[in-house]
């Protein structure tokens, strides 16, 4: 199965929700995902009665979609915010490596 990229999701989304959605609408279906992921992992640790039909994956993709898509209809470059974000965190904690520092070292 192909990679898929922060860069083609955000295209895909783009394209997706270039028209009718906004940021506040798919903030709604955001939190209407988080709240799906906190009811299985209650499931899953034991705090609710397990669901047939609960899936953690499931709800983490719709969670990643729905962040991301809001990213894309903002012109958000996922992948240079998330770098960044990183490199700040690294250096407020005094963490190593950073994302970046990461990545060079996987090539």
């Amino acid at each position: 199965m192909k990679q898929l990229t922060f860069h083609e999701l955000q295209d895909y989304l783009a394209l997706k929700y270039k028209e009718g959605r906004t940021s506040s609408a798919l903030f709604m279906k955001l939190v209407e995902e988080i709240g799906e992921v906190a009811e299985v992992l209650n499931q899953l640790e034991g705090r609710k009665e397990n669901s047939e039909d609960a899936s953690l994956e499931k709800e983490l993709v719709d969670v990643i979609h729905y962040a991301v898509a809001i990213a894309s209809i903002n012109d958000i470059d996922l992948t240079e915010a998330m770098i960044k974000k990183d490199k700040q965190a690294a250096i407020k904690y005094n963490q190593s490596p950073n994302l970046e520092e990461f990545l060079v070292q996987m090539k």
